[in-house]
């Protein structure tokens, strides 16, 4: 498994586990969009998700981290 799907993996479990307030970015430096998955190979956010980042709740964070989880699984196979 690639090493920085494995960092994003590892975060967003334990964004998930852990509940805390000021839910981190999952940023890590690597902007680049996929034209095939339009997500940032980076940290597997939509550009809507970026986007709307700063604003969103923490809930709201959470959950854009479920979803990097349920894409990255989908494509390393990890749970």
């Amino acid at each position: 498994m690639n090493a920085h799907i494995k960092l994003l993996v590892q975060r967003a479990e334990q964004v998930l586990t852990q509940p805390q307030p000021n839910v981190p970015s999952p940023c890590l430096s690597v902007c680049v969009m996929d034209p095939q998955t339009e997500v940032c190979a980076g940290c597997w956010r939509s550009l809507e998700e970026i986007g709307v980042w700063s604003r969103i709740s923490d809930e709201a964070k959470r959950q854009v981290w479920q979803r990097i989880l349920q894409r990255l699984t989908g494509v390393s196979g990890t749970t």
